[in-house]
């Protein structure tokens, strides 16, 4: 990209779990100076004259922070990703009507300098709407109650504020000269997201609106191409996508575009009380592969990292704190291994390919019922080709070109050549990392090592379970929740009260009466005289929900307090934006008179609790008189805030604050919301996996582990968020826990595995890029490389012959070679690396003849 300058800097790198060398030496591509044109066709886009095949990584600005941005975007481009790809978060940035925020985690004209100080493209989805499982789909609450306003149609208040907040930050790119005719990296923007699944819903004014944003967008002058995912009904001079885990059948509206993926989802978000789902690697490189088999130039993973919904930010209803993914990048900004190395060796074999698939038309030749060869050749005899095996249960052997080629079930073969396969995507050669959260021990100035949070000085503050202060007001029966909040918290107050004869048989013979309940959603907590008695909540499928719990009533006057709260708002769907939430029936029954309906009595209401007006997690409010000193915490307490002073823990690796023995709750470091906890757990029932088949076409409940488990046990704490010392961790418990068992875990490689096999060796990728095809030689290899400052101290495994397992269970077969384990601690013993080649006379290799041999390796790193 011609002439490069350096930029020295400073920068947060985690301990990843490859050898990467990354260095605080950015490179400036001569984009960073110069104007450059962004044009396409049906092929591809043409970037100053130039076909680009591009591969792209959604990497979302506010789900991590400032510090880890650089070390994200290096590692995602040491993947081989081209191009980074983030929403712009409309309610992130317009606080309130011409209020606007781009600081902290919502620096984006920071985050889009570090894209292109790493030399890389950028994607801008503006939306402004933008799903995203992110808060209200991403548009201003504020915006729900202007008068007469209905989202996403053809609706004069919110096209005004859309095209108000779209032209803010067109203009704010163009000021920052960030746009590819300005010498900027953003090649490609993006109005609306995925409307056509509920245009139709809108009716006529859906068609209009779809229309207008098209048309609102062109006429900002970004001199970049504007795209409309999921839309099926695209204008000219729109690129319409596709969103889907498999787009290779996906043809554009028009002829004259080019075939982009904008969303291939390389894993699934997570529910409060849901399993934790996975999709195999092989199955997402076999869909990268089939892309581009069939015509694809531009792929982006959604996400290639997650990261993390800090503070409110999650929607849903019920979406987790975490948004790890599954993605290639994990939440704590670790490469996940072996789908990141994986993906990788992908992407340089696909690159290899570049000028002859966008040069050329694709000859499609059947190699079977369900197998068949995608061949592009061009004027000078350059030749690539790939073969895909389509079925999801058998593995084939085929003849193409005089040759046969062994393909795997459900996976595709890439010969850059088309001779030499030099990547399957179902043989994974890349090791596997182990990687597990270790606790960490509490220490601080009041605090000795080792010691845990029990008889330690902590400071509580406790909610009182009814209205603090005055009534905000009082109504005859329920106020929607929402429309009350207004998003300000997740907590509403709801308080009436009852009178219950001394005479009542639940009073005198050990009989209960019921209190049964009804909500929109998300989630209550009951308190019958002060006294915590019931708990209902809906879940991430669906948010309302109906319970019935036995309580204990009084002779006389009884008070009822219903503290209702939101799980993150909803972010998706026709007319979304009037889904409320709240209880809408509240009974008493097993009284003599029958069932006391409590729904239509006068209802006192508070916005919040007294902590957060008080704001006792932040600033002044830490120091607050409200704060009782004690060193015995009450335990499974309800509306309890508590607060302790502690140390950063020891290293560099990332950090998880562990709530296991919590209820539900908010939590806070430092000021510094870290977001909502609720070691909710799964149902035991359900359908969990401990090895997943990649074969076949995935779906969210596919592959999932952790059933009976909490779906999220630890948060992420960005490291830049401690201090060395000094460190205030707020929790606020809604229903009562152990706070003394509050652990941070520190997310290390304890283990890493590699497995290869000796029928299928692997080209030197690097090697064929830079020779050619000529004089290559296959050679079956794995390398074993451990985090930055660990060296290989064991190995707990290792077998060439016939290995069963996977990593952490491997197994010898009855054909292994005994030296194996003697070699491997030879060559890889207090080493940071090594590489070992099957054959050279490492191995036996004369053993078991006619049979298929493999190496498996299992170390560990410390």
């Amino acid at each position: 990209m011609g002439m490069r300058k350096k930029k020295l800097c400073s920068i947060f790198i985690p301990p990843f779990t490859i050898l990467v060398v990354l260095t605080c030496v950015f490179t400036f591509s001569s984009a960073a100076a110069a104007n450059y044109s962004i044009t396409y066709d049906r092929r591809s886009l043409i970037i100053n004259g130039q076909r680009k095949l591009l591969i792209s990584a959604s990497i979302h600005y506010p789900r991590s922070v400032p510090a880890m941005w650089p070390g994200l975007v290096q590692l995602a481009k040491e993947g081989g990703v081209d191009v980074i790809e983030t929403y712009v978060f409309w309610n992130g940035h317009e606080l309130s009507p011409n209020n606007y925020y781009f600081g902290g985690r919502y620096d984006l004209v920071k985050f889009c300098k570090i894209v292109q100080q790493a030399g890389m493209y950028m994607i801008l989805r503006i939306g402004p709407f933008v799903a995203a499982e992110w808060n209200f789909g991403g548009v201003p609450v504020w915006l729900h109650y202007v008068p007469g306003t209905v989202f996403r149609t053809d609706n004069e208040p919110f096209k005004y504020y859309m095209q108000k907040f779209m032209t803010y930050i067109v203009n704010l790119m163009k000021q920052e000269k960030l746009f590819a005719s300005q010498g900027g990296p953003i090649i490609l923007t993006q109005v609306e997201n995925e409307y056509g699944y509920y245009e139709a819903a809108y009716g006529e004014g859906g068609k209009r609106y779809a229309l207008w944003a098209a048309r609102m967008a062109n006429s900002q002058n970004t001199s970049v191409p504007w795209m409309m995912c999921q839309q099926f009904d695209v204008p000219d001079h729109v690129i319409d996508t596709c969103n889907s885990f498999y787009c290779d059948q996906f043809k554009p509206i028009s002829p004259n575009t080019p075939k982009i993926w904008t969303e291939n989802w390389p894993g699934w978000f997570k529910t409060f009380g849901s399993r934790d789902p996975h999709r195999p690697v092989e199955d997402v490189a076999y869909s990268v592969a089939r892309f581009f088999q069939k015509g694809g130039s531009l792929h982006n993973y959604y996400m290639y990292h997650g990261g993390t919904n800090f503070g409110r930010t999650s929607g849903g209803p019920f979406i987790t704190t975490s948004y790890d993914y599954d993605a290639p990048i994990d939440e704590y900004g670790l490469a996940r291994l072996p789908k990141w190395g994986h993906l990788k060796d992908l992407h340089k074999a696909i690159k290899l390919c570049e000028n002859v698939l966008l040069g050329s038309e694709p000859s499609l030749l059947s190699l079977g019922p369900l197998q068949e060869a995608d061949v592009y050749e061009d004027m000078s005899g350059n030749c690539a080709a790939f073969i895909s095996n389509m079925d999801d249960k058998n593995d084939k052997t085929v003849q193409f070109r005089n040759k046969s080629y062994y393909l795997p079930a459900w996976s595709v073969s890439i010969l850059p050549d088309c001779k030499n396969v030099v990547f399957n995507t179902a043989k994974v050669g890349y090791q596997t990392s182990v990687v597990e959260m270790v606790p960490s021990n509490f220490t601080s100035s009041t605090l000795s090592p080792n010691r845990d949070l029990k008889g330690v000085t902590w400071e509580v503050y406790q909610e009182k379970a009814m209205i603090w202060g005055q009534a905000d007001f009082t109504n005859n029966g329920f106020v929607d929740h929402i429309n009350t909040t207004k998003d300000t918290t997740d907590y509403l107050w709801y308080t009436t009260s009852f009178l219950v004869d001394e005479n009542e048989d639940c009073l005198r013979n050990g009989s209960s009466a019921m209190l049964l309940v009804e909500s929109k959603g998300h989630a209550l907590h009951a308190f019958v005289n002060e006294k915590l008695q019931a708990t209902g909540t809906g879940n991430g499928t669906v948010s309302t929900f109906k319970f019935m719990s036995p309580i204990i009533l009084k002779a006389g006057k009884n008070d009822i307090a219903i503290l209702s709260m939101t799980v993150g708002l909803q972010n998706a769907g026709p007319f979304y934006d009037w889904v409320g939430a709240g209880p809408s029936s509240v009974k008493i029954l097993g009284l003599k008179n029958g069932t006391l309906d409590l729904s239509r009595y006068t209802w006192a209401h508070k916005i919040g609790l007294q902590g957060e007006h008080l704001k006792v997690y932040q600033g002044d409010g830490l120091n607050s008189s409200n704060w009782v000193s004690t060193t015995e915490p009450p335990k499974e307490q309800p509306l309890t805030w508590y607060k302790i002073v502690v140390d950063s823990p020891p290293g560099n690796e990332p950090v998880g604050l562990d709530v296991l023995h919590m209820g539900k709750g908010l939590a806070w470091l430092n000021g510094e919301e870290i977001g909502r906890y609720w070691p909710r757990k799964s149902s035991k029932h359900e359908e969990c996996v401990l090895y997943c088949n990649y074969r076949g076409k995935f779906s969210p409940n596919k592959c999932s582990t952790g059933c009976g488990e909490p779906t999220q046990r630890w948060y992420h704490i960005p490291r830049s968020w401690f201090k060395p010392s000094g460190n205030v961790l707020v929790i606020f418990e809604e229903k009562g826990g152990d706070p003394t068992q509050i652990r941070f875990f520190q997310r290390k490689i304890s283990v890493v595995c590699a497995h290869v096999s000796e029928d299928h060796p692997s080209f030197d990728l690097n090697y064929f890029q830079k020779a050619g095809n000529e004089n290559l030689t296959n050679k079956a290899t794995v390398q074993l490389v451990c985090p930055m400052n660990a060296r290989i101290s064991a190995v707990k495994f290792a077998s060439f012959g016939t290995p069963t397992g996977n990593c952490g269970s491997y197994a010898k077969g009855d054909c292994h070679d005994a030296n194996s384990a003697s070699f491997i601690e030879k060559v890889c013993l207090h080493r940071n690396d090594c590489v070992l080649e099957v054959g050279k006379g490492n191995f036996n290799t004369g053993l078991c003849p006619g049979r298929a041999k493999r190496l498996a390796v299992e170390v560990v790193c410390s």
